[in-house]
């Protein structure tokens, strides 16, 4: 921990069992995904990403979070938004259509550590609009993984997802209300990860340090509300939205993203950057 600045910076075993976390937060994605077929209640979605934390022994960093905070605990282990619903959407027993956008966040505990990603998915075929704003949104995301470096500052993070996307013709909206975060025994610490911003401010990045970088756009206006369940986030003026989400940790051989199936090694390899897992 950095006393100076309240940063909880992990140990290569503690690194260790984050990554175990990021590989369930990476299955459930996967299972969630093979089962979101038009028809589906993301209550029912919601369901299968339950059955993987149970086979794995692995706790909900979702559920009941927020008792204890002035707000209603949220009722389940993933969030789900749907369309013009930007983040913290809760299940709920509405089927899903074809064409639909639906954005899961997601997060596991393993030993106490935590893992949490977001992928943003379509039912059946999307339309060119909506497959847009995905990719638009995850390419963000890499881009702001690529430019995390150590001796780097946090907001070197925040610029390049920011750069990536306005260099699209498109004039994509940016949450700047929600950001990434720092991660580890707790899900939200400090330090915070804007989607936008000047480089070279904010913490160092050193070893040990775990972020969660987290790009929410929208097609139309970043102007966002909440809805009456306290929790459900939507855009003002009824645009879609999508989030995409990782979590990462900067070694001294390169970059490790705990919550991709493969580390983020391919990504990383097209991007030119150093992929640095930890040996076991």
């Amino acid at each position: 921990m950095s006393p100076s600045r309240g940063i909880e910076l992990k140990t290569p075993a503690q690194l260790r069992v984050m990554r175990r976390a990021g590989l369930v937060v990476a299955e459930a994605h996967e299972a969630v995904r093979a089962a979101a077929v038009p028809g589906v209640t993301t209550k029912e979605l919601d369901a299968v990403a339950a059955d993987v934390l149970a086979r794995n022994g692995a706790g909900s960093s979702f559920l009941h979070y927020g008792a204890g905070f002035g707000m209603p605990p949220f009722p389940a282990v993933t969030c789900m938004s749907v369309n013009n619903e930007i983040v913290h959407g809760i299940p709920n027993d509405r089927p899903l259509s074809e064409g639909d956008l639906v954005s899961m966040d997601f997060g596991a505990i393993v030993d106490g550590w935590h893992g949490d990603a977001a992928i943003t998915f379509g039912i059946g075929a999307l339309s060119a609009e909506r497959q847009a704003l995905s990719d638009v949104t995850r390419e963000s995301l890499w881009a702001g993984v690529a430019a995390a470096r150590l001796g780097g500052r946090v907001t070197d993070i925040s610029a390049a997802v920011e750069a990536s996307v306005r260099r699209h013709a498109h004039p994509y909206g940016i949450l700047e209300d929600y950001t990434g975060h720092g991660i580890g025994s707790a899900m939200h610490q400090t330090p915070d990860v804007p989607n936008y911003g000047r480089a070279g401010r904010g913490p160092k990045i050193v070893p040990g340090l775990c972020l969660a970088i987290e790009p929410m756009v929208t097609y139309g206006s970043p102007d966002a509300v909440t809805l009456d369940d306290e929790w459900t986030v939507v855009t003002r003026d009824g645009s879609d939205a999508a989030h995409w989400e990782h979590t990462i940790t900067v070694t001294k051989t390169g970059l490790w993203v705990l919550t991709a199936p493969d580390g983020g090694e391919e990504m990383l390899g097209r991007l030119g950057c150093k992929f640095g897992p930890l040996s076991d």
